[in-house]
């Protein structure tokens, strides 16, 4: 019961479906969700940890960055039930597009080229 709960609390946000919706597309640094969602570094990192922390992403260390994306191999039945459900809705929201868009000009920059 603690993992399905923790699962839709963390789903229960906008900006965690945008950035599941973003990490879906392909892996990416906080700096790359920050230029694809438009958001704070500090959002960004917040709303990413609580996703590792639900089971839905993971992590890897490249070089300066620190690299997000699904968790598909550690799943359990209900972040792979969500993540199913999302990868097949929300094609066509208006903000899922304008994130997309972004995305495919996010770059990866050095840390004095984030600070907002």
């Amino acid at each position: 019961m603690k993992d399905l709960i923790r699962a839709v609390r963390a789903i229960s946000d906008e900006t965690r479906i945008r950035i599941l919706k973003v990490l879906l597309e392909r892996e990416c640094c906080v700096c790359e969700v920050m230029q694809a969602l438009d958001i704070s570094q500090s959002r960004a990192s917040r709303n990413l940890g609580m996703l590792e922390d639900a089971g839905f992403v993971k992590s890897r260390r490249d070089g300066l960055w620190i690299v997000y994306s699904i968790d598909e191999q550690n799943m359990n039945n209900y972040t792979a039930s969500l993540i199913e459900m999302l990868r097949s809705s929300l094609a066509n929201e208006d903000i899922i597009l304008q994130d997309r868009e972004r995305l495919s000009r996010a770059v990866r920059v050095g840390l004095r080229a984030i600070g907002r």
